[in-house]
């Protein structure tokens, strides 16, 4: 208790932020352990996603503290005359870590620009590359909870900061000393409309949108930064600018509407397809509150509209791609938890494809080339001969191409979905979901991936495991990571991994079912029992 009460004083005597200052004192006039223990008794950890983490006191919590510490260890990382593009979103305190970053940075003798506006995440990673930047600062914690916020770092590239220079910042954070003895500045530079967005729209006016227009879209921002950043986009490249859900369509850091900020969470996009079937819109579009994500729905021939998955959206925005860009050193890439369907879109357009560990980060890594990428989690880059506009997930460009997709279907009396049975005629149809169970206790996932590793099962859903790797060893040439992936008989997939951004354990299943002379809903069918028999087997195995 001793060592946890001078922790705290230690930390409320140097904090710049009465909020948190009064949160600590009513701790400590009310002698509260748990309280304390759970604020000093670990802290965030600066990784690969930056941080994230809920608000609050303490080194284990978001505050000023935690990210003027954060911008003193970037800045001894950097150097004097580096120059830092920073960003923020409409979350809590979001403008206040942005100007304390700032703040840090010019009085260690860096040069920093703020942005002006809540935008978009996409609109920061682009800014770096933009600007001719050597780091930038997106405050954001994307779809957590409203209690989250985070701090993520981008470097020269454009692209998130990948080993090992997110440990020699968090070296550089340990070594940090009180913040309120850091120097102090306030001569950064403010980058307006005109300086960012308008070059960002215009960049993704050039991504290959067809020259389709007709289609009438419902599309929702979920409380988050993207929705006059989207409208803008659409007015710029010719479309008819969606229609907006107005209860959610101005940044809210409480997010009333949802339980979670997350299109993929249930009931998120309740209020978008409600005005979809209102308006009786073409197209659903969705991001999360940062605008990198992009979710997807259509309508169903009987009425009513399905929303597709990561994966399904993937392949159709792959194939537009390909179809609308050249050149034989053309490279597609995803992440090992995502649909093995891009492996086989590439090779059937001739170009080179790449698999790698999950994260956009490593995405970008993958080499030159480079016309798109994504994730199963509603995360893609799009781009044309002239390479990514963004060098991250960007929703904003995502949505413009599947409009300009979407539109190219209507013209010749066709949707999405009838896209979608094309890829499962040509290729096999590749079904996919995910089992993700929430914790409060984080050793609880930690406990189930020590049971899985030693004793992996032998089969699942009637189907036998004929491989299981150990994603901790590194397996083909891919860093470590925590994760396991089983291969099953009948061409099927499962890959475990604990979240790196949320109190998770996710589970990724794939099944390939061949499209023969079958009908393709035949096949859906059969792949939707499949997957929810080996949904059934995998959580029993976790037994969480």
């Amino acid at each position: 208790m001793t060592d946890l009460v001078r922790l705290a004083r230690e930390w409320r005597d140097q904090d710049p932020d009465p909020d948190t200052r009064a949160e600590l004192d009513a701790i400590l006039d009310r002698q509260d352990l748990d309280a304390l223990e759970d604020r000093f008794g670990a802290k965030l950890e600066f990784g690969t996603a930056g941080l994230r983490g809920a608000l609050g006191a303490g080194p284990n919590r978001m505050n000023r503290v935690t990210v003027m510490r954060a911008a003193a260890g970037l800045a001894r990382v950097l150097g004097p005359g580096r120059h830092v593009v920073i960003g923020y979103d409409g979350r809590h305190k979001s403008d206040v870590f942005a100007a304390d970053t700032a703040r840090v940075l010019t009085g260690a003798g860096l040069r920093a620009s703020v942005m002006a506006g809540r935008w978009p995440t996409p609109v920061l990673a682009f800014a770096v590359r933009h600007l001719g930047a050597d780091a930038g600062v997106m405050v954001t914690a994307s779809h957590n909870p409203p209690q989250d916020n985070g701090y993520k770092v981008y470097w020269g590239d454009g692209a998130q900061i990948v080993p090992p220079i997110d440990q020699d910042i968090s070296a550089a954070i340990d070594a940090t000393g009180p913040v309120d003895a850091l120097p102090l500045g306030d001569a950064w530079t403010t980058l307006g409309h005109d300086d960012i967005v308008t070059p960002y729209l215009r960049a993704l006016t050039a991504l290959p949108l067809g020259d389709a227009r007709a289609i009438s879209v419902a599309y929702t921002p979920l409380h988050g930064v993207g929705g006059a950043t989207v409208s803008e986009a659409f007015r710029a490249a010719g479309f008819e600018v969606p229609v907006m859900v107005g209860r959610q369509a101005m940044p809210d850091p409480n997010f009333p509407t949802v339980a979670f900020p997350n299109p993929e969470e249930p009931g998120a996009m309740d209020l978008a397809l409600e005005l979809a079937a209102a308006t009786r819109a073409d197209l659903v579009l969705a991001n999360d509150p940062d605008a990198d994500r992009c979710a997807v729905g259509t309508p169903l021939p009987g009425g009513g509209y399905r929303m597709l998955t990561g994966d399904e959206v993937g392949g159709l925005l792959a194939e537009h791609v390909l179809r609308h860009t050249s050149g034989g050193d053309r490279l597609v890439a995803t992440s090992i938890v995502s649909s093995s369907l891009l492996a086989k879109i590439a090779a059937d357009h001739g170009v080179r494809h790449a698999e790698t560990l999950t994260g956009f980060k490593w995405i970008m890594k993958t080499g030159p080339g480079l016309v798109f990428g994504y994730e199963e989690a509603l995360g893609y880059s799009v781009g044309s001969d002239a390479g990514l506009p963004v060098h991250d997930k960007d929703g904003v460009g995502a949505a413009l191409a599947v409009a300009g997709m979407a539109a190219a279907a209507r013209r010749e009396g066709r949707s999405l979905l009838d896209l979608l049975d094309d890829q499962a005629r040509r290729y096999g149809l590749h079904a996919t979901t995910q089992l993700s169970v929430r914790v409060e206790d984080l050793s609880l996932i930690a406990k189930a991936m020590e049971r899985l590793r030693a004793s992996p099962p032998a089969r699942l859903a009637g189907r036998a495991v004929e491989s299981a790797e150990d994603l901790s060893r590194g397996v083909a040439g891919l860093p470590p990571t925590d994760g396991l992936r089983y291969r099953l008989s009948g061409d099927a997939r499962v890959i475990v991994r604990p979240s790196g951004t949320e109190p998770k354990l996710k589970c990724y299943l794939e099944v390939v079912v061949p499209v023969g002379d079958e009908d393709v809903a035949e096949a859906r069918a059969r792949a939707a029992a499949d997957l929810e028999a080996l949904k059934q087997d995998l959580a029993t195995a976790l037994a969480l």
